[in-house]
């Protein structure tokens, strides 16, 4: 391993002891907490690794704890989780009025996400060929001149010394561009997206609010009614795109049902750019908070397995997904702890990217660091679809635009976060830009 290091965390001292509910609710239910969380899994990590929070789920901070129930058969999702869904509900303030009608809502909608196997092997197995490794490099060329376009964009509006936020010119456009080809979605129609994915996501944050979680139905829905559309319309018109793939496998073998074929589109859409756009705007702020790995890297940027490296480190340092639930399908021992059928557990996976029993001095941004893959894709049968494409284009994203300018420094204003923590992210990030 390269660069500057700091001292050893593993020969540090423990000092004094922690309530580990409290650090969880820092990270869940404050903005600092989840501004910036990573202090927080530190105390959590060293202090108490595994324990059952007030909130009745178990918590796990440690890289292997978390790889071992993302991968073991013996946790999963889909309807093992209706206590736990009912719990969240109340938890979260839902009138009891509202809470039966929120519950039918959500779990009538599911996907690849919210399925345990055979559904979701069936349903991952019929878009899977879309995402693989080989298939993936091939849009290289094409993402890279997506990637140009964009750029040309920012130079002009960056001219005179202006600021350009990065997340509207580049970390959004760049990704939804991507999926939205891939997928079929009309160029004119994807802007809106945004928003609406934002609003949706709500329902994957552990402290959402009762307003929060009618913006995030009324949002499934108009996605829902969009893409029914555009099924239709791939129906009578078919094209060269992966919804008409959906769409032909339906008609063909009814092994997709009609609500099938939309989860699944409104699935890989949203999915396809939202943890892209994080991946660039987190892995850029990291870059200039660390101007001697930003260095590193534009002295490198023609380097493929350096990029590749410095984009694995990227999502290590400060994981556009932060946490993962499952549950305990049939009893169980996780480090030494017995787990029940029907108990949740929660993989905090921006604490696991940070475990030094992992990573040697993972507090310390080191683009050369080859030690493994981190679990910001999650792992085991969920592992992310779009993984390989996501790295991809951050390989392109950083490796371009370090190339095109001399200089990027932060702009004027300040970033802002996004108040959220399963899906971690920018909601600006300014910049100045100084062509080569």
């Amino acid at each position: 391993m390269t660069g500057t290091v700091a001292p050893d965390p593993m020969s540090t001292p423990t000092v004094g002891l922690i309530d580990p509910d409290a650090e969880l609710v820092a990270v869940l239910g404050t903005p600092g907490g989840r501004a910036d969380p990573y202090p927080h899994y530190a105390r959590m990590r060293e202090h108490a690794p595994v324990f059952c929070s007030a909130m009745g789920n178990w918590v796990l901070t440690r890289f292997a704890d978390c790889q071992q129930v993302l991968r073991a058969p013996q946790f999963g999702k889909g309807p093992d989780q209706d206590a736990t869904a009912r719990a969240r509900l109340a938890r979260w303030g839902v009138p009891a009025e509202e809470a039966e009608d929120f519950f039918e809502f959500f779990q009538r909608r599911q996907s690849m996400l919210t399925l345990n196997p055979p559904d979701h092997t069936r349903l991952r197995g019929l878009v899977a060929r879309a995402f693989t490794p080989n298939t993936v490099e091939s849009l290289r060329p094409h993402v890279a001149a997506l990637c140009d376009g964009l750029l040309d964009t920012m130079a002009e509006l960056a001219d005179g010394g202006r600021s350009v936020d990065v997340m509207r010119e580049l970390a959004f456009p760049l990704p939804v561009a991507v999926i939205g080809e891939l997928l079929g979605v009309p160029v004119e129609d994807r802007a809106q997206f945004q928003a609406l994915v934002r609003a949706a996501t709500a329902i994957l944050e552990p402290m959402s609010d009762l307003e929060e979680l009618r913006a995030a139905r009324a949002a499934r829905l108009s996605m829902e009614q969009y893409f029914a559309d555009l099924v239709g319309d791939r129906r009578r018109h078919p094209a060269d795109d992966l919804l008409s793939e959906l769409v032909a496998v339906s008609d063909g073998s009814d092994r997709l049902t009609e609500d099938e074929v939309i989860s699944t589109a409104i699935l890989l859409f949203a999915a396809g750019f939202e943890t892209t756009t994080n991946l660039i705007g987190n892995g850029l702020f990291a870059l200039l908070s660390h101007p001697e790995q930003l260095a590193r890297l534009r002295s490198s940027a023609q380097d493929p397995g350096s990029v590749q490296r410095a984009v694995e480190e990227l999502l290590r340092w400060d994981s556009p997904v932060q946490l993962d639930g499952r549950v305990a399908l049939r009893a169980t021992v996780v480090a030494g702890q017995d787990i029940a059928p029907g108990e949740q557990v929660m993989t905090l996976l921006g604490a696991a990217n940070r475990d030094p029993r992992r990573f040697r001095h993972p507090d310390v941004l080191d683009l050369g660091r080859d030690e493994g893959a981190p679990l910001s894709f999650g792992s085991g049968i969920h592992y992310c679809l779009g993984a390989a494409l996501a790295r991809l284009e951050g390989q392109v994203c950083f490796g371009r635009l370090l190339t095109r300018f001399e200089e990027v420094e932060l702009g004027d204003g300040g970033i802002t976060h996004r108040d959220t923590i399963t899906l971690r992210g920018l909601a600006r990030l300014p910049v100045t830009l100084t062509p080569s």
